[in-house]
């Protein structure tokens, strides 16, 4: 994965339980499937926002 190598302070008993939920290596790797499962999930309650929970989804028959 190429990216910007950026310094951050962590909560490293934080980091480490994440890492350990996450079932990850490294805390780089759990720091980075948080950040994009808190972005889709901003997305998501955008997206439910915008369209009022009304969307149909394939599969449901409701």
């Amino acid at each position: 994965m190429a990216g910007t190598l950026t310094s951050i302070r962590l909560d490293k008993k934080l980091a480490d339980e994440v890492k350990t939920a996450l079932g990850v290596k490294t805390r780089t790797e759990a720091v980075h499937i948080a950040l994009k499962e808190l972005a889709a999930l901003h997305r998501f309650k955008k997206l439910m926002a915008k369209t009022g929970g009304k969307l149909k989804f394939a599969g449901s028959d409701e």
